[in-house]
């Protein structure tokens, strides 16, 4: 688009896409990387968020360079953690996961971390690590057996989408909801605008 410096969200993640484009912000292309997620031994939370989240914008810009179109671009990478306590729950990919996730999560409170990281065309790095906490209420039984059944939590953090059925499981959220989606709006475009990236400059055009 002419009239505003290229961005790159460096995530195949549908969820992230939307919040970009829900704050007016269309990416001129999407980097999704393939990064080792496995959490080092005794790695906490927090760090393992923050450690993604470098790794990719890394990977993405590695590909922003190689592209004449992209070169000089922003570039928004992003990593999602869910846990209790010190543990970090999985990115549920089978039945057996969703339900161990769920289970846990089931009638207690759990903390979402999202590390953002943004590249900026000089290739300088900046890295913002948001925390929300979460409460969900005590799943019966058919609440379990129906939100497996759904197939919703199949790829994500803690085996749940927390703006789709699995909403209903939220008693409370104390923090950003946008971050437990997987990406903090207000985090993110504040690291865009303190780095010159002119984030209103869809919001004459947006749909209303």
């Amino acid at each position: 688009m002419i009239g505003r410096p290229k961005l790159v969200l460096a995530s195949g993640s549908p969820r992230r896409l939307g919040l970009l484009n829900q704050a007016g912000i269309e990416p001129d292309s999407l980097k999704p990387t393939e990064v080792d997620e496995i959490p080092k031994r005794g790695e906490l939370p927090r760090a393992l968020a923050t450690r993604l989240a470098r790794a990719k914008a890394d990977s993405a810009l590695e590909g922003v360079r190689l592209d004449e179109e992209l070169r000089g671009a922003y570039v928004v990478a992003a990593d999602t953690v869910v846990a209790v306590g010190r543990r970090i729950l999985p990115k549920a990919e089978t039945l057996d996961e969703a339900a161990q996730c769920l289970r846990l999560l089931s009638g207690r409170n759990h903390r979402v971390y999202t590390g953002v990281c943004l590249v900026t065309p000089k290739e300088s790095f900046r890295q913002r690590l948001v925390e929300t906490r979460v409460r969900f209420k005590r799943l019966a039984k058919e609440d379990l057996e129906a939100y497996l059944a759904s197939g919703e939590w199949r790829g994500k953090a803690g085996g749940y989408a927390v703006q789709g059925l699995a909403g209903a499981f939220v008693v409370k959220i104390v923090g950003s909801y946008t971050n437990v989606v997987g990406l903090p709006l207000y985090e993110t475009l504040a690291l865009l605008s303190g780095e010159g990236y002119p984030v209103q400059f869809g919001w004459l055009n947006a749909p209303v």
